[in-house]
């Protein structure tokens, strides 16, 4: 598949492969940003996977066409996937019109790849007028993906919200809708209890810029149920706040520049002659004890000095 092809050119960290890739984004881009962006996160075990599934069946039934990019947690040592996601999906991977890409983390941070923001446009250029961003489902820092979806949903397990002091706020004031997955059966009490903590903890949280009023919604994925008014609020979302997503997304790719610029400079920066082999001298010396991190730096600091004032 083409898309499939493009997608590997544009994870790949060879040369040869991004000019490539850069030459497909450009000719892509007229046909891109005619998408609903929504990012899903959760912790391990919540049901990422499951729900997703649910909804994107749903939205299927609709008549949409979705893309699932799926970002999974990496081996430390061959880099890829340990988990698959596609395999996790099993009845929505069979669709027609859906498409489900896992993703190794690998190196990066905050939940993503390195390329899930051009992912998410080779997919619209696809024609996709739905992707879904899963992410590695980590916790706390998982706040990347808000940079790169135009709709951030949180999933939480019942019990999450039984102590208001373990609410951080952090991904929970980043997320345009919370749902209490797994409501169902013996947990549906606590799930409900889960809901109005989670209800008076958003009271708590300064008012954002944006007049969307988050809300908390029951859902269980597994049975189907809350699927509906969790895609009813979405659609909501994208109708009545078209001027926020527009200006969400000229952040995003402001943010997104600055965030690549800063990855490209530490790479040329760790480059320049003799460097490299300053920073690993430091590190031996930290690793004997016989200086401080603080005096490594110092040292590491004046040679990039002098590299730039020659």
């Amino acid at each position: 598949m083409a898309l499939s092809r493009a997608l590997t050119l544009v994870e790949s960290r060879h040369d040869n492969h991004q000019k490539i890739a850069v030459e497909i984004l450009d000719r892509c881009l007229p046909f891109t940003g005619n998408s609903v962006r929504v990012g899903i996160t959760g912790s391990p075990g919540v049901g990422k996977s499951t729900f997703i599934e649910a909804l994107g069946m749903h939205t299927l039934n609709k008549g949409a066409r979705m893309a699932v990019l799926a970002v999974d947690p990496s081996s430390s040592i061959t880099k890829g996937s340990l988990l698959g996601d596609k395999t996790r999906m099993e009845h929505l991977s069979r669709q027609e019109n859906a498409f489900i890409r896992p993703s190794p983390a690998s190196e990066t941070l905050g939940g993503v790849a390195h390329s899930t923001k051009e992912s998410i446009l080779l997919c619209e250029a696809a024609g996709y007028d739905l992707i879904i961003v899963e992410t590695v489902g980590v916790g706390q820092s998982e706040t990347l993906v808000r940079e790169m979806v135009d709709f951030f949903l949180l999933l939480i397990l019942p019990g999450s919200g039984d102590d208001l002091q373990g609410i951080k706020r952090g991904i929970v004031e980043l997320a345009d809708l919370i749902v209490i997955n797994k409501s169902d059966g013996n947990r549906r009490s606590l799930a409900q209890e889960t809901q109005r903590d989670f209800k008076r903890a958003l009271h708590l949280f300064p008012p954002s810029t944006s007049s969307w009023t988050v809300q908390v919604l029951l859902a269980s994925a597994l049975k189907q149920e809350g699927v509906t008014d969790i895609w009813t609020e979405i659609q909501k979302y994208v109708e009545e706040e078209s001027e926020t997503i527009t200006s969400r997304r000229a952040q995003q790719n402001a943010f997104w520049l600055d965030y690549r610029f800063r990855d490209l400079a530490r790479s040329k920066i760790l480059k320049l002659p003799g460097l490299k082999k300053e920073l690993d001298r430091q590190k031996e010396q930290l690793m004997q004890g016989h200086q401080s991190l603080t005096a490594a730096l110092r040292v590491l600091e004046q040679e990039l000095q002098r590299h730039f004032s020659s």
